[in-house]
């Protein structure tokens, strides 16, 4: 049975977090009452008896008042320190401050789902542990990469079931005090369990909790590697072998050891449960009391109640994890936040353009629907970042409203960097605008079934120019001939520096190296040239494994050698593409979109009039005219 089925038939009744909610706010209330009322008892039998409602103080000598003072303050000085460093560094976030809701959350239906499945089973835990008989999820485990919307979801499940929110750095734990990691950890699953009975329950959330739960033994695990790890990534300056967040692990875990933190977190993880101080303090003096009855005249003590809580954790290295967390009791979902699809990336490009002033262009949807195609595998912080910097864009114009050519002016950014001013020679920027000229042109006549998006000859950072290109619609998988359509791609700048200029430079070296990579694929891992020998089962990268391999590397030679002999016939036959292309980069520089068809197709239909003028012309002169060649419609498919 799913779990929708099972949440169902319990959620047409009342909620048993709002139920426990207002329960504990009359208690409170209740309180509250008898406090006031005892004091306004206390006022009228004082005034009635000529009472002072506040005492006088007694008279202190003040030579004995100021050492006295001054031991107090030195007392609470070391008891304060002993407890900041056992505090819980949580920060606590009531459901009113949560300004985002599951409505807010784009682009990740499938996992909406389940998250909304989890609420309610959060929502009517009490109903579905007693009446059906089942165990409610204490623990979810949110991986994905960094921007996939995994904090953004867990503040939006806590608003959404209108419980606090206990936000917690893993990082934050860890402190250079032995013992002090376990401290805040014991701290913050207490401060968890009394927000929970305080308001109904309570939604915890520890963020990269890689940090202080890596799989206990081995190499990360011991405490002495780590101690040999901390002192070499001292040695090179940076973050070492294990780098980033982990150089602040091997700080931490030097102290306790990765295996006493982990422990800790996993006793914690079982102590949702746990009875409060009052319950252990009447269950001491009914176990006393106890000790004096019979058998059959024994009190019963007071059993625990379940604390609705519900723990969540976010990594996006869920597989170093130590397994013993990723049990059903402790973290009972594992849910994956994936790159949204193309249809989740439409509704971000909607969702951040309805906040966002834009010219009427980006209101087709023609056009959203190209951002959104263009973003193939960005995650929704990604495509946010996205339309603010065209909007930076737009500003620099001078306008208050971006448009689609500064949406793609900083796709181009994000992907490849800042452009710098062209300043080659008029040599090389001939030699570069034919060497992207040859790539589109490439490009356009052997895959249709791509768009070209940018190509220009404007300096990013090692890129001295480009060809962006991508496909037309989003595809999961390539077949032999788009592999092959990619290394003739990559090949086209090459040949197209070998045709106009007699010889190649070092600028295709980056060219050869993807359609090597490309070609390895093809006959090391999907089988695409004769051998099913996959070297993706060996412990080399696929690369290397290829070319170390005697037949293998004739296989990848045959596939590169015969991309080039099929993208030098193309080339020499469509000469006047590229001589097009070329002219229009070195007049602007940048062509986006359609800029580049737009040039392709001019020349093509030039070139198909002359082509049919030719038979008129034999008809009056026996001689044919130099330079008419065939032409061959890109249209017609893939060149083989």
């Amino acid at each position: 049975m799913h779990d929708d089925e099972l949440v169902s038939p319990i959620r047409r009744g009342a909620h048993d977090i709002a139920l426990d909610r207002e329960r504990m706010r009359r208690r409170r209330v209740y309180r509250l009452a008898a406090v006031v009322l005892l004091a306004e008892v206390y006022v009228i039998v004082s005034a009635l008896l000529g009472r002072d409602i506040v005492p006088a103080m007694p008279a202190i000598d003040p030579l004995v008042l100021v050492p006295v003072l001054f031991f107090a303050a030195l007392l609470l000085l070391m008891v304060g320190m002993q407890v900041g460093t056992a505090r819980s560094p949580h920060v606590v976030y009531r459901p009113e401050q949560v300004d985002v809701r599951l409505s807010d959350v784009i682009g990740i239906e499938p996992v909406k789902e389940d998250v909304r499945r989890s609420i309610d089973l959060f929502q009517t835990h009490r109903q579905f542990a007693e009446q059906m008989g089942g165990t409610p999820r204490r623990g979810l485990l949110f991986e994905g990469a960094p921007g996939t919307g995994k904090t953004m979801t867990a503040k939006a499940m806590a608003k959404e079931a209108g419980v606090p929110f206990l936000f917690v750095s893993a990082t934050s734990f860890q402190s250079m005090y032995y013992g002090a990691t376990a401290r805040k950890i014991r701290a913050y699953f207490r401060a968890l369990r009394k927000a929970a009975r305080a308001e109904g329950g309570a939604i915890g959330f520890i963020e990269e909790i890689d940090a202080i739960a890596l799989r206990r033994g081995g190499l990360l695990g011991s405490s002495s590697a780590a101690s040999v790890l901390g002192s070499t990534a001292g040695t090179h300056g940076g973050a070492g072998a294990l780098g980033g967040a982990h150089g602040v692990v091997t700080h931490a875990m030097t102290s306790e050891g990765t295996g006493g933190v982990v422990n800790e977190l996993l006793v914690q993880m079982q102590s949702f449960d746990e009875p409060t101080g009052t319950d252990k303090a009447v269950n001491r003096l009914i176990a006393l009391v106890n000790l004096f009855l019979p058998a059959h005249r024994q009190i019963r003590q007071r059993r625990p109640g379940q604390a609705p809580i519900l723990l969540i954790a976010a990594t996006n290295r869920a597989d170093s994890l130590d397994p013993a967390l990723l049990r059903p009791g402790r973290f009972d979902r594992r849910l994956t936040f994936a790159s949204p699809d193309a249809f989740g990336r439409r509704a971000l490009v909607d969702h951040f353009l309805a906040k966002r002033s834009h010219d009427p262009e980006l209101d087709d949807p023609v056009v959203r629907d190209r951002v959104a195609a263009s973003t193939n595998g960005w995650t929704p912080v990604m495509i946010e970042h996205l339309l603010d910097e065209a909007l930076v864009n737009s500003l620099r114009r001078g306008q208050t409203t971006m448009s689609f050519q500064d949406v793609e002016t900083a796709r181009i950014t994000e992907m490849v960097g800042i452009g710098q001013p062209v300043r080659y020679t008029r040599a090389e920027q001939e030699l570069i605008a034919t060497h992207e000229a040859g790539h589109a042109v490439t490009a356009w006549l052997v895959a249709p079934n791509r768009s070209l998006e940018v190509l220009t000859i404007i300096r990013r950072g090692e890129a001295l120019g480009l060809l962006a290109h991508g496909d037309c619609e989003e595809v999961w998988t390539r077949s032999q001939g788009d592999l092959r359509a990619l290394v003739q791609i990559a090949m086209g700048g090459w040949v197209a520096e070998e045709l106009f200029f007699g010889q190649t430079t070092t600028g295709p070296a980056s060219d050869l190296a993807a359609a090597t990579r490309t070609a390895a694929q093809m006959v090391g891992a999907a089988g695409m040239t004769g051998s099913l020998v996959s070297f993706m089962a060996t412990e080399k990268p696929l690369v290397d494994a290829v070319i170390s391999d005697g037949r293998a590397r004739e296989q990848l030679e045959a596939v590169l050698e015969d991309a080039r002999g099929t993208v030098r016939r193309l080339l020499s036959r469509h000469r006047y593409l590229v001589e097009a292309l070329r002219d229009a980069l070195l007049e602007r520089h940048e062509l986006i979109g359609r800029e580049i068809t737009d040039v392709l197709v001019s020349a093509h239909e030039a070139a198909t009039r002359a082509a049919d003028a030719v038979p008129q012309l034999a008809k009056e002169e026996p001689v044919r005219p130099a330079g008419a060649v065939p032409v061959v419609s890109p249209a017609s498919g893939p060149v083989a």
